[in-house]
């Protein structure tokens, strides 16, 4: 009876040796698999067999595969080109949504478009992140990521900075250009030094505004604004927003003595289907000092209507919109998941995880937050395959294996023998 078992503990060995030997070559076959976490195979004895009726005497039967083991070991981390590909340092996964399916977690972020505009996996599945309002604004919903159908909204003009200098050596001039019903701008007759710059309606339309500057006495300027307000390129009509020009004041040391340093005019932009807008030029900081005019500084803030050119996601998992406007909008916030028992997930191939009883519930944060993780973007977290070691657990597989056959061909020469003794 001894030697029959033994002959069981052997294909034991066989068995669970062979089954490790399979864990191993899945590893090593997924060392170029991004997002991958090995496994390794947990053994444990077979209950044993008492002699005598003591536990002195037990003989065990052999081994058997008790555990895979999943290892969530961090992965090295690669740059890459393509702005969706995220990588997650920390213990979080990615969450993606079979369209009218279940829900799987994955640490493999290679992110994508698809023709119908929404960011999936390879597999299609929809990558899932906290939704945002038109403000950027978080909502606290999950849902897919939608970026095909976003534009960025024109935003009127309100207000106009300029920081000039006004050379306090020039002489005086009179302006007298037209207030309205003009077809060509005013010469340098009129005025001792101009600038110009674009303003933007409710419709996001572009519209040049001109300022001139005509020294009127000693420290004292006047500023007219003068703006095209026919809609018709062919045959432009120039007016000056307003009737009276807004005075800047200076002191004996050159700086600007207005309080406040600013005036409000009305731009009528009706024949563009626009709405009339009222647009505050602010000059702080102007000043006229004894060199050239010049313009130190000036900006508006409007912008025109922007189509979506990029996309861009950082450490916060925020994903931004970038459009032709020069605008930025902040679109969605990726959700990362976290589980008490990750090993205990449920793999189902495609280097997706599907949640288990005894994985426990996912919890669902932000980057940053609850333990999830950060995420980098242009990145991809590579396998977490050690080759070196996966070699060894093989060598000590095979030599198992090897003499796990030796235990079997060395009884199976002890039974041979005892078959001679009737000879």
């Amino acid at each position: 009876m001894g030697m029959l078992t033994s002959l069981f503990t052997g294909i034991s060995g066989l068995n669970a040796n062979g089954l490790a030997l399979s864990v191993i070559g899945d590893n090593i076959a997924n060392a170029n698999t991004v997002g991958f976490k090995s496994s390794r195979a947990n053994f444990g004895d077979i209950i044993s067999q008492t002699l005598s009726g003591t536990s002195a005497m037990q003989v065990g039967r052999g081994t058997m595969i008790i555990d895979i083991q999943k290892m969530f070991t961090q992965g090295t981390l690669e740059t890459t080109a393509n702005p969706l590909d995220l990588a997650i340092e920390g213990d979080g996964f990615f969450v993606v949504r079979q369209p009218n399916g279940p829900t799987y977690y994955t640490r493999a972020g290679q992110f994508r478009l698809d023709k119908e505009g929404y960011v999936v996996d390879p597999n299609g599945y929809r990558l899932q992140a906290y939704l945002m309002d038109a403000m950027g604004n978080i909502t606290g919903g999950i849902g897919d990521v939608y970026l095909a159908g976003l534009m960025s909204d024109p935003r009127a003009t309100s207000e106009i900075r300029a920081q000039l200098n006004l050379d306090s050596r020039e002489a005086t001039k009179t302006w007298t250009y037209p207030v309205t019903g003009n077809s060509s701008l005013p010469t340098n007759n009129n005025y001792n030094y101009s600038t110009a710059i674009t303003v933007y309606d409710s419709l996001g339309n572009p519209h040049l505004v001109y300022m001139y500057f005509n020294k009127t006495g000693v420290n004292t300027w006047d500023a007219h604004v003068v703006y095209d307000t026919s809609n018709n390129p062919n045959n432009p009509i120039y007016a000056e927003v307003s009737l009276v020009p807004y005075t800047l004041n200076f002191n004996n040391t050159g700086a600007l003595t207005n309080t406040p340093p600013y005036t409000s005019f009305n731009f009528d932009f009706t024949p563009w289907g626009a709405q009339t807008a009222t647009i505050t030029i602010n000059f702080q900081d102007t000043t006229q000092y004894g060199s050239p005019n010049a313009v130190v500084f000036q900006t508006q803030n409007g912008y025109s209507s922007g189509n979506l050119i990029a996309v861009t996601v950082d450490q916060n998992g925020v994903i931004s919109g970038v459009f032709t406007n020069g605008q930025v909008k902040n679109v969605a916030q990726v959700v990362l998941s976290k589980f008490v028992a990750p090993y205990n997930l449920t793999k189902v191939g495609k280097n997706l995880f599907l949640e288990s009883y005894s994985s426990g519930n996912p919890t669902y944060g932000a980057p940053g937050t609850v333990g999830v993780g950060t995420i980098y973007a242009n990145s991809l977290e590579s396998s977490n395959v050690d080759l070196a070691e996966e070699f060894i657990r093989m060598i000590a597989a095979q030599r198992a294996y090897q003499a796990n056959v030796r235990v079997i061909t060395t009884t199976d020469n002890m039974l041979n023998e005892l078959m001679n003794i009737v000879r």
